[in-house]
């Protein structure tokens, strides 16, 4: 079945990326004739919105200031805005009264929840993208894309798209080191809450739980397991000798600004190297530093009372994971230093482990042909985020993600989302007032 629409931009993936420029669309249509508006839809796999729902802690808050949600740095008086939300939800003064730019984490997805309803009508959930297709038109240039994509009400029927544009926002996908894979007893940290949850209602014992990493989420999956399971021992495994604070000063989150994203773009490799090594500590394996504290603390409470349930197993790695037949891991511990090796009887694994960029040729198809790639084999992407293609094509391949080589940190963040939502907005009209 086809649309019979041909749609400006559409979206691949409807995570806070894309909902921020669903809203840039949104209010830049507000109030103009029809043949000024841009024609916007987006498809999104997940049944309904959800961004990161495994790690939802009830505890857990945001590492970015609330300033940063989908609209504000693009619009201040934008009633799309995080202040909007609270005002609505009657908690506007509650919330200031906290003294603090950092929500809870579970409120700021109850946000973009609130906001990714009020765009209901631009989306299509339960909508997997299945085949991105270029189309030609009369002077042989590539000026649509077909997008192929499973019917929400029929899924072994198959809906096509058609668009000048797309926007891509898939996310990352988690990282499994080589060698390991999920099981019932192995998981991933992106799954934890609903793990814990199954375990907790099924009754099933758990007195060793481990987790791999050295990151935010790894010492929040530490510190939950530890609160979730209370007669377990809880042991954290990292290469690091301990954890290492984030580094949230003034002037390295610059960073994150808008006009460092500039900056970057601007660089030679060899300094946007340099800038990545420089500040991979604002966010790569590293903990907030309350986190850190809070854990050390309850290790020594425990030591003092002589019951020690909390374990790091530092500059260490994971060697071998081998499943019990009775249940229950066997997992092979190396103390790097020596060399020595320890064996932990234990009843689950949680890889924290990072995620990567997803495999963007696999989506694209036949479209990922028309790509142009540096000497490193990546993506050659424009300011603009649009991705540079073979001169034949005129129709638009803008990343929201998947660009720290071309545009730094910020790329899988939402620091700049705001920001980056404007610039594809503003690409896009750019462009189709050039055709």
């Amino acid at each position: 079945m086809e649309s019979d629409i041909v749609h400006d931009v559409l979206g691949i993936g409807f995570g806070p990326s894309n909902l921020a420029l669903a809203i840039a669309v949104e209010e830049h249509n507000t109030g103009l004739p029809e043949e000024d508006r841009l024609a916007a839809r987006f498809l999104e796999r997940q049944p309904r919105f959800g961004w990161h729902r495994g790690m939802l802690i009830d505890d857990a808050t945001m590492q970015v200031s609330f300033l940063k949600d989908l609209v504000t740095l693009r619009n201040p008086t934008s009633d799309f805005s995080f202040l909007c939300f609270l005002r609505e939800q009657d908690r506007l003064i509650d919330f200031l009264n906290q003294k603090t730019l950092f929500p809870l984490r579970a409120e700021f997805h109850q946000y973009f929840e609130w906001a990714a309803e009020r765009m209901g009508r631009m989306v299509e959930y339960g909508s997997e993208v299945t085949a991105v297709d270029p189309v030609r038109d009369d002077d042989g240039r590539v000026a649509y894309f077909d997008v192929a994509a499973r019917d929400p009400e029929d899924p072994g029927r198959t809906v096509r798209h058609r668009t000048r544009n797309i926007s891509v926002a898939m996310g990352l996908e988690p990282h499994v080191p080589p060698g390991l894979e999920l099981t019932d007893r192995v998981w991933h940290n992106s799954q934890l809450i609903p793990r814990v949850t199954e375990l907790t209602a099924s009754g099933t014992p758990v007195r060793r739980a481990v987790v791999l990493g050295a990151g935010q989420s790894a010492a929040e999956a530490v510190d939950y397991l530890h609160r979730s399971f209370p007669g377990a021992e809880v042991c954290a495994v990292f290469a690091k000798y301990g954890y290492t604070p984030a580094d949230d000063s003034p002037f390295a989150n610059r960073i994150f600004d808008p006009e460092a994203v500039d900056v970057y773009f601007g660089s030679p490799a060899e300094v946007k190297q340099s800038l990545i090594d420089y500040h991979r500590s604002t966010n790569y394996s590293v903990v907030d530093m309350e986190l850190i504290e809070a854990l050390y603390a309850t290790s020594y409470r425990e030591k003092v009372a002589g019951r020690e349930r909390l374990r790091f197993l530092n500059v260490s790695r994971i060697r071998d994971v081998q499943p019990k037949a009775e249940g229950g891991l066997d997992i092979a511990v190396e103390f790097l230093p020596t060399g020595e090796h320890q064996a932990l009887d234990a009843d689950l694994l949680v890889l924290a482990t990072g995620y990567r960029p997803r495999d963007l040729g696999r989506l694209l198809g036949e479209a990922a042909k028309l790509c142009l790639r540096d000497d490193g084999d990546a993506l050659r992407v424009g300011r603009d985020h649009r991705v540079e293609t073979t001169p034949d094509v005129t129709a638009g391949i803008y990343l929201q993600g998947g660009t720290e080589h071309t545009h730094g940190l910020t790329s899988t963040l939402l620091s700049t989302t705001a920001v980056r939502a404007e610039e594809i907005h503003q690409s896009l009209l750019k462009r189709r007032s050039s055709f």
